[in-house]
């Protein structure tokens, strides 16, 4: 569950990201999928995962595209938070499997893309966009390292992660009261 929650967070930074690193993971021996997500560590799937990742990631280094990304980043990020934790919570009934997946890889990976919205939002009225591109790096690089970290580490980076979410859930909740 730990290894869900970690890699639902690392959805909420870079969407592609995760499932690129678990699809490379997987056909190397160093991920099992749950049932019924084998096809992720297929070839076409990798392929699907690395062309939608350099996409990604490209268009997040452009000005005006990066903040339209945002709005439609945010519940697919959801989405992709609650199928990252569903491919790897192993046997289990299909009602728990999946409600966790919802309540558990929804939430983290909701809650860090609503960290990184208000981020970006916040980089884009202080510096006109200037700094975006950096803002862009550093979601990649914590994306892929929290990735990989999750995979190798899951126990430490899921205690990590969730800890990092409280933080970050009582920091968004400041942040929308103010503007509120």
């Amino acid at each position: 569950m730990l290894l869900g929650v970690s890699l639902s967070a690392a959805s909420g930074f870079r969407i592609f990201v995760p499932p690129l690193v678990m699809s490379i993971a997987a056909q190397a021996g160093h991920l099992e999928l749950a049932p019924g997500f084998g096809w992720m560590a297929t070839q076409p799937a990798l392929m699907m995962f690395a062309a939608a990742t350099v996409l990604e990631v490209g268009a997040y280094y452009i000005p005006w595209l990066d903040e339209l990304l945002d709005v439609i980043a945010s519940p697919v990020a959801v989405v992709a938070g609650i199928l990252a934790t569903a491919s790897v919570t192993g046997e289990m009934s299909p009602l728990l499997q999946w409600s966790l997946a919802i309540l558990a890889g929804g939430t983290a990976a909701g809650l860090v893309q609503g960290t990184t919205d208000v981020v970006r939002l916040t980089s884009t009225i202080a510096t006109g966009g200037v700094a975006n591109p950096a803002v862009s790096t550093v979601e990649l690089v914590s994306s892929t390292g929290l990735t990989l970290l999750a995979i190798a580490l899951p126990l430490l980076t899921g205690i990590l992660v969730i800890s990092l979410l409280v933080y970050a859930g009582t920091r968004l909740r400041g942040v929308l009261r103010r503007r509120a």
